[in-house]
Formats: structure tokens, sequence, C-alpha cells
């Protein structure tokens, strides 16, 4: 494998990079000078990680902000409707499709006051996205400021919508168990996606007909974790453990290992976004979490490579840690049994079966880090030193 480099070295060899490249660069002929402009080309991602960082008052001052959107202080199911053509949303199946599609958010606030935004609304996803594995697709919404301001969306500009995926009940279990990973996620950290559940009414533009009222979950702008973080997003793709800071690696290993999720990777930032915090230090930040033992949903079949036959069988894709190491990440967990369980409790139309199948799946998750001998045994004495990434 070629040698990779810590995160630090990285900047410094793309200063260089970047240095070199406009030195050498040839100037541009007099018919290139006078031709008519092209599209412009794309950033290179890498770029970013060198970029200069503001003042501590200004990364303090957008971290405050982050942290007081409207839409994550209140825990309630949030009331809307959207009215689009969801007929022609719904067969824009293509992943590189960039086309949006007007649509009308419509809420009343605390006072009762009706509440309108013109959007866009989009497809989004890979899996979800097929017609085979969902009937309604996972949406991005694009919100405009001048319409959000004094609404529970105000701060918001676009935001990743979990939707019900197929209109049936069974579903809708499905929706409400992958809504608890989020709450669950930030009991044990800040550095983790925050999620508002809600209940959409989904209207035909064209007809004023509803289709159907379900539930749904508003996803954070990742920009906003990273904010909160005190950090920014960085696109870097084919990084390692090493490369990772060793805590917030551990804490999110752990956390997928708890809800039985393998659908992730950092080489491929697949599911996975990367914050750089002012030191360059980069931290793992983990979502959709749709296709975990915990949500169980009937679509859900593990990659076989992995060696495991159903979603709801665990596998630890971490790196190897000391016994130290990973028992402080457990002792983090075993604090917030109590507080996941009451989570689980809370979600009003959880029925019966989903609520005691949670709850069960957690308590299989507790009793392998229940002491540190045990949390030895499975994640120090029983990790595989090859990584799954």
């Amino acid at each position: 494998m070629t040698p990779r480099l810590a995160p630090k070295t990285i900047g410094l060899a793309i200063v260089g990079i970047v240095a070199l490249v406009c030195a050498t660069a040839p100037a541009p002929s007099a018919e290139q000078q006078h031709a008519p402009p092209s599209a412009a080309p794309k950033k290179n991602p890498l770029l970013k990680l060198v970029e200069p960082w503001p003042e501590e008052s200004v990364l303090l001052a957008r971290r405050t902000e982050a942290e007081r959107r409207p839409l994550f202080q209140k825990t309630e199911p949030l009331a809307f409707t959207l009215a689009a053509d969801f007929k022609m949303v719904n067969k824009d199946r293509n992943p590189e499709s960039t086309t949006r599609y007007p649509a009308l958010l419509s809420l009343t606030d605390e006072r009762g006051r009706e509440q309108t935004i013109h959007v866009r609304v989009s497809p989004r996803g890979h899996f979800r996205r097929m017609a085979r594995n969902c009937s309604f697709v996972p949406l991005r919404v694009e919100l405009p400021a001048a319409e959000t301001a004094g609404t529970v969306f105000e701060g918001q500009t676009t935001l990743k919508l979990g939707t019900h995926c197929q209109d049936d009940k069974m579903y809708e279990q499905i929706t409400l168990r992958e809504y608890l990973t989020y709450p669950m996620f930030n009991l044990v950290t800040p550095k983790s996606f925050r999620a508002r559940l809600a209940r959409g009414t989904y209207l035909d533009a064209k007809s004023g007909k509803a289709l159907t009222t379900r539930y749904a979950i508003f996803i954070e702008h990742e920009n906003d974790v990273a904010r909160r973080m005190g950090g920014r997003v960085v696109d870097l793709a084919r990084t390692e453990f090493k490369d990772m800071e060793a805590p917030t690696l551990t804490t999110m290993m752990l956390f997928e290992y708890m809800i039985g999720n393998t659908d992730f990777s950092l080489w491929a930032l697949h599911n996975v976004r990367l914050v750089q915090d002012p030191s360059r230090t980069l931290h793992p930040v983990p979502y959709d979490f749709d296709l975990s033992g915990l949500v169980h949903a009937p679509y859900a079949i593990p990659e076989r490579r992995l060696g495991i036959r159903s979603v709801v069988d665990r596998l630890y894709r971490g790196p190897c840690r000391t016994a130290d190491e990973m028992e402080s990440a457990a002792s983090a967990f075993r604090g917030k049994r109590a507080d996941m369980v009451a989570l689980v409790d809370g979600v009003k139309d959880l029925d019966g079966e989903s609520r005691s199948d949670v709850k069960s799946y957690l308590d299989g998750f507790f009793r392998t880090i229940e002491r540190p001998a045990s949390v030895k045994r499975q994640f120090v004495d029983g990790c595989k030193p090859t990584p799954t990434m």
C-alpha cells in the first residue's frame, strides 16, 4: 500500500503542490485570453485543508449560531405540509440528476399563525432512490433565507428530509426507529448530527389532493455540525484510521457497533463526514443509519464481504485499541443507558413490537460492554487488525 501522510503533514504537502502548480503553469495565449468564458472548473477539495482560519471569536459566534437553530430546540414532532408535483419528483431516479422541483412548505407556528415557504425539492441518495426499494424518494429541501425568518427553519439553507419510503405503517416504524439513532448518539457525543422528528403531509400540487401523512426526519446540515464542533467540513477521501482523532473515531465505531450498522466507509467517505478543526485534526461524524440492525429495515442486506448474514449481526469495524482506551469509550455509553431507554419510551407512535425489539437490541449491546473484562474480550482480544473500510 502506498505510504500515507497524517492530516498535518497533508496540509504542508498541499501548500507545496499548489505553489508548484502556480509557478509552472503556462501563461494564457492571446487566443485563450479572448475565448468565450467556459464553465468554472470544480474547486479542488484538498485546497480547503490549507485555507486560513478565521479569528477564534468568529468561530465562537458561528458555533453559538449553529447550536441555537430553532429547528433543533424542541423534540416534539414538527407538523408540516409539502405540496409539489410528486409524480415527477418520484420519477426522478437518476442519482446524477440535478433537477430541482418547486414546492410549497406550510406549517403553523406556536401562536397558530400559518406560515408558507416557497422551497425547491429534489430526490437524493442512492439505495432508497432506486424504484425497487422505495416508492417515495428521500428529499433534499432548499429554503430561501428571505422566507425563513421568524419560522422554525430560520438559518437553514438546505436540509435532508428522510421520508417514509413506502406508504405503509410498517415503514413508518422504520422511520421512527431510524430517528432514534440520532438522539442516541447525541447523548454520547456532541460530535454528531442532530435530527428533528416531523409529521409530513404530502400534497399533489396540481390537484391539491393529499397523498399521505407520514413521519419524516429533518437532518442537520453538515456545515452546522462542523460549526458546533468549531471546525469545517473537508472532502478528503481515502483516509485511514491513523488520520483520525482517536477518541472521536473510537466513539463513532462503538456507536456503529451498538446500532449494528456496517453501511459506512472512511475510505470512500460513505455515510461519514470529516470535520477538520483549527489544529488540522480530522474528526469523523457518521449519519444515515437506515441499514442498521437497530432499524432493521426490510430492504437492509449487509455487504457480503463483511462475513455477516444479517444486519442484526453486530460487527466491530473500528481500529484495535488498548483495553483502557476501549473501556473509556464504553463507559460513556454505559452512563447513558437509562437515557437511551427513555428515548425509546418517549416516541409515542412506536408500536409495542418495535419498542420491545429496539430495547432488546440495545440490551444485547450493553451486556457486551457490561464490565471491563467483557469489553476487553470483545473489542481488544477479538479485534481484527486488518481494517474493513
